[in-house]
């Protein structure tokens, strides 16, 4: 070969090779600095919109309000509030820019679906420990190489606050903070197309890997869930243990079957493949929004925008409603969902070439205060628009933490819909929970099912 061809091939590969650590580093100190200054100490924005329709975050939340009492419901703190405006179909143009692709065909596919949108608050706030992990980490944490995992990971809830790519956003959205660990009692509907469901109850423990004394190495959470009613599937488990890298190590899953009362390897559980109780409604990958190894996608992220989210639902997580006041066909009551106004990353999601997966392209609208994902689009092979999920979430003042109360994913296609995690009906959700590796094992999933 040309000896200077040959020279300006190495140069190109070199600078290939600096291009792409640079995109995967770690913050700088000028970018650090930034935390807690024009940018919160999670990377939000700290100061409002042009428009004013969101305001400045001040510190959020964090205190409870007078009267809470931590053995009944949240107090609401915006209980007093009147929406400001209610969008439908008929004026759905004027706030077309605020609103995503899934909640216009929502609005114009249901008559009866509709937007209460209340003024915005950044209820927002983590512990200050958290904050000061998130400052230090966030010089050290960095996308693996083949992008799918991180590095120097330790226990920061967010290990990318200024993100720049579309990767480290959705590893915000799966290692934001939830209170080292948590117990509680979701419930699961498929709801018809006449408004006709079976509730499916769960008993379920959630643990992050960081919280623990002993955590094995790549790992991010331990889960085990129990289905508990009705008795056609009662007794069935899931136990998982989620790698932060799935591409070196993929997901560890078992499950415990009580008619042949045996635990099996359960690989199955990830990617698209249905939840069992789900009705083919829900994949595996769409529990929590989104969850799991993210290599059958590249990601892009698109950017920041003010868009009409749910936020602060406290009204739909009181324990006074009962399931047939929340769920109706076509869609959720929705004088109980509060939609407000909040800046959003848009990531997109677009299936690789020679990759296997139902959804060809996937959306997700991710609070730039919480980190959670919000809203998403689910896209068909054809491109189509196929199903439309949302995330209700509220500031667990109690814990600092704004884990969801419920999901719902709405399937244009078959007019039907799943919602899950709903305790309106149920013993209340304990968080800073303790446990030890012992009690996600297999021996544990065994002698839960006798």
């Amino acid at each position: 070969m040309n000896p200077k061809k040959l020279f300006r091939l190495t140069l190109l590969g070199a600078l290939i090779s600096i291009a792409s650590a640079q995109a995967l580093a770690a913050l700088d100190a000028k970018d650090i600095a930034r935390l807690g200054t024009d940018l919160t100490p999670v990377g939000a924005d700290k100061a409002g919109n042009a428009s004013g329709s969101i305001p400045a975050w001040t510190g959020g939340l964090n205190a409870a309000p007078a009267g809470y009492n931590p053995a009944q419901d949240y107090v609401d703190p915006y209980a007093g509030e009147n929406p400001l405006y209610t969008v439908t179909a008929a004026n759905m143009a004027q706030y077309k820019a605020e609103l995503t692709p899934g909640y216009q065909a929502m609005l114009q596919k249901y008559p009866t679906f509709k937007m209460q949108v209340y003024p915005s608050h950044r209820s927002a706030a983590l512990p200050p420990g958290e904050y000061a992990e998130i400052r230090k980490e966030a010089a050290t944490v960095s996308l693996a190489d083949n992008g799918n995992g991180m590095v120097n990971y330790q226990s920061t809830s967010v290990p990318f606050p200024i993100p720049k790519t579309g990767l480290e956003a959705i590893y915000n959205h799966m290692v934001r903070y939830r209170a080292g660990g948590y117990h509680y009692y979701p419930t699961e509907m498929v709801v018809q197309a006449n408004g006709k469901f079976t509730p499916v109850r769960r008993d379920v423990s959630v643990m992050m890997a960081s919280a623990m004394g002993n955590p094995e190495p790549n790992r991010l959470y331990y889960y085990l869930g129990k289905v508990t009613s009705p008795e056609s599937v009662a007794g069935s488990q899931n136990l998982v243990h989620e790698p932060i890298d799935q591409t070196t190590e993929t997901r560890l899953a078992w499950t415990y079957n009580p008619g042949q009362r045996r635990v099996l390897r359960a690989p199955e559980i990830s990617y698209d493949s249905p939840v069992a109780t789900s009705e083919g409604l829900r994949t595996n990958d769409m529990i929590d929004m989104f969850n799991g190894a993210p290599d059958r996608y590249d990601w892009k992220l698109v950017g920041k925008k003010d868009m009409l989210v749910p936020y602060n639902t406290y009204k739909l997580a009181s324990h006074t409603l009962k399931y047939a006041d929340i769920i109706q066909p076509d869609h959720l009551n929705q004088d109980l969902i509060r939609y407000e106004p909040h800046r959003v990353w848009v990531v997109e999601a677009t299936l690789k070439p020679g990759q296997r997966h139902i959804y060809g392209k996937r959306v997700f609208y991710i609070d730039e205060d919480t980190w959670g994902i919000l809203a998403a689009d689910l896209y068909d092979g054809r491109g189509d628009l196929w199903r439309v999920q949302e995330a209700h979430s509220l500031q667990r003042y109690d814990v600092l933490s704004a884990i969801h109360i419920s999901d719902v994913s709405y399937d244009l296609q078959a007019r039907r819909y799943i919602v899950s995690g709903l305790e309106n009906e149920e013993k209340r959700a304990r968080f800073g929970i303790k446990a030890e590796l012992k009690d996600f094992s297999t021996a544990a999933l065994r002698r839960s099912g006798r």
